[in-house]
Order: C-alpha cells, then sequence, then structure tokens
C-alpha cells in the first residue's frame, strides 16, 4: 500500500526543494522538445518557458506534499515535467508528439516497478498496467466511434494516464479517466461558444486530460 508516513513527513524545506528541482527539469524538458522536435523550437519565447517552469514548480511542489518522501515520487514528478510540456504544445499546436508521450509511458513503467519491487507491491503495478490497458482501449473507442474530436494523440496519451492512476488504486482511475473526458468536453462546449457555435475542427484534450489525472492524483487518497 502507499506509504502515508512518507508523506506525512514532508517538511516545507522539503516541499520547496523538490519543487525547485521540478521547475529546474521543466526547463531542462523545455530545451530537450526543441531538439527532439525541431518544428516546434520557435515557439517557446523566454516568456513561455518561464511560465511552463513556474507551472512545473507548482505542480512538483504539490506532489512533494502529496507523496512526501514515498519511492513514487520520482515517476508522478516525471508525469508532472513531461505533463506540462505535453499540455503547451497541445494548446498551441493540437499536437500530443510520440517523442514525449512513448517515453513517459515507458519511464512511468520502470519508475513504478522499481518502487512496487521495493515495496514488495506488486499488485500496485499489475492494476497500474491493468490501467493503462482499460483507458487506452476506452478512449480508442471513444475516438473511432463518438466523432467529439478526440484524436489518436489523446488515446495514446491515455495509456501513461491509466498506468499512474490506476498505480494508486481503482477509484483513482475512474474519477481520472471520466473527468478527464468530461473536461475535454466541457472546454469543447468553451471553443464553440467562442467561435460562435461553429465547432473548432481540433480540440485539445490533452491539457484537460493531464489536469483532470494530476488533480485526482492529488486530492484523492
Amino acid at each position: 500500500m502507499f506509504d502515508t508516513a512518507a508523506a506525512d513527513s514532508a517538511t516545507p524545506l522539503f516541499i520547496a526543494g523538490i519543487g525547485l528541482a521540478g521547475a529546474g527539469l521543466g526547463l531542462l524538458a523545455g530545451l530537450f522538445t526543441g531538439r527532439a522536435l525541431p518544428q516546434l523550437a520557435g515557439d517557446a519565447s523566454s516568456r513561455a518557458r518561464i511560465t511552463t517552469a513556474a507551472v512545473t514548480f507548482v505542480l512538483s511542489a504539490l506532489l512533494a506534499w502529496r507523496f512526501g518522501a514515498a519511492a513514487e515520487l520520482p515517476a508522478y514528478l516525471v508525469l508532472a515535467v513531461v505533463g506540462v510540456q505535453l499540455a503547451r504544445i497541445d494548446l498551441l499546436h493540437h499536437l500530443l508528439p510520440n517523442r514525449l508521450v512513448f517515453p513517459l509511458l515507458g519511464a512511468g513503467l520502470l519508475l513504478l516497478s522499481i518502487s512496487a519491487v521495493g515495496a514488495g507491491e506488486g499488485g500496485n503495478l499489475l492494476r497500474g498496467a491493468t490501467g493503462a490497458v482499460t483507458m487506452f482501449v476506452l478512449y480508442l473507442i471513444l475516438a473511432l466511434t463518438s466523432g467529439n474530436g478526440l484524436g489518436m494523440g489523446d488515446v495514446k496519451l491515455a495509456a501513461p494516464l491509466g498506468l499512474y492512476l490506476g498505480y494508486l488504486g481503482w477509484p483513482q482511475l475512474f474519477y481520472g479517466g471520466a473527468l478527464g473526458f468530461v473536461a475535454g468536453g466541457l472546454a469543447s462546449v468553451i471553443l464553440i461558444a467562442k467561435n460562435r457555435g461553429n465547432k473548432p475542427r481540433e480540440v485539445p484534450y490533452g491539457p484537460s486530460m493531464l489536469a483532470a489525472g494530476l488533480g485526482v492524483i492529488l486530492l484523492l487518497r
């Protein structure tokens, strides 16, 4: 089970330190994104980099408060760092690049495997893997049948989100997946209203999925 004692032991200094580390990793992730995806390299101004680093700082600090020194913390910091980059790219380009989504899944599997083995909680990892497959399949069905603007990038992003949510528990998986879809639908409605009833050709669901997933991770224990 999740180590609540480790979470309760988080001190303000620890939380601030993890937040600063997350901000630094966010800046490095932005540089990596520019190199790995040169077509996106020119869109990140200094202001955008500072904004994404600030958001990553806040998320990292909140995750440090949530997990404390628990072994799961590094995995969820990766989710925050990469998730912020994915959200930024999706908002600007309506794109969730494989070069970020697949490493997010791979890093999650590796780090959560280390955590599960160290704690003797293989069931958590199995549940996370089941969550990854379940959310991927459900989002794939929705993308193919609902015609609501879900793209294959959103479907692929559902796999790592399902892993991270499922590792924590079935309630986290259910609420994270459902709220992500609902939040994406609300974002679509807002865009339609903003465009005076004209439905946009593409809706960036990634930020809604990530926000819902991280919100559930932080708040639901």
